[in-house]
């Protein structure tokens, strides 16, 4: 056997058989998605509405900045289920679903009274949010934390963080399609409080169940 075959044949035999992390996240989260997605329709369901709904702004806004805080945690809690990875760029990314928020929030008291300023804060469904969006994510966040607990985090808190920002922030899209209220200044309070509840029991979880 030549000496370019034999390293050929010691490198498959070392090749790593199991799913790359990506496709472990991939494969948590759609589960996890699914979950979620199914307890949402059979007790809350989209707003009646949703499709007059989805021709404005502020709704489409708050759907996308939801599934944008998702997409850049999951960017993150995959470098860091990689012992060694460096994450300094994800971190820089993660930022970025916030400061578009932060501008939306002085875009709308640049465009709403002030006299209004309190209502759009409030809301009507504040209550709801608070409790919906946290209840919605726990099979995401659990799936994600899975997936991870799979791989080598060193940093168990963090991961468990972003575990919990993926699962906040999905569950905030799938509740966003419910709530009647769009304004910025109420996402910016009250899905950040609920999405902030639910990252900070996944840094609990995760400094728990991440141990290896």
């Amino acid at each position: 056997m030549r000496t370019d075959d034999l390293v050929h044949a010691l490198a498959a035999d070392h090749a790593p058989t199991h799913p790359s992390t990506g496709r472990k996240f991939a494969v948590a989260i759609a589960i996890g998605f699914a979950i979620s997605a199914s307890l949402f329709w059979v007790t809350l369901g989209p707003r009646p509405d949703i499709a007059e709904a989805a021709m404005t702004v502020r709704f489409d806004f708050k759907i996308a900045e939801a599934l944008l805080l998702a997409a850049t945690a999951i960017a993150l809690a995959v470098r860091l289920a990689q012992p060694g990875a460096g994450t300094a760029l994800q971190k820089w990314v993660v930022a970025l679903a916030p400061v578009l928020l932060a501008v939306a929030v002085v875009a709308e008291l640049f465009t709403v009274p002030a006299s209004q300023w309190q209502t759009k804060l409030v809301g009507s469904m504040s209550m709801m949010c608070i409790t919906a969006i946290p209840l919605l994510s726990l099979p995401l966040l659990m799936a994600t934390l899975l997936a991870l607990r799979q791989s080598a985090p060193t940093k168990r808190g963090t991961a468990g963080a972003m575990a919990g920002l993926v699962a906040g922030g999905l569950a905030a899209a799938l509740y966003g399609m419910q709530c009647i209220d769009d304004s910025p200044l109420f996402v910016a309070t009250w899905y950040t409080l609920s999405i902030g509840a639910v990252t900070a029991l996944g840094a609990v979880l995760g400094r728990w169940l991440l141990r290896w």
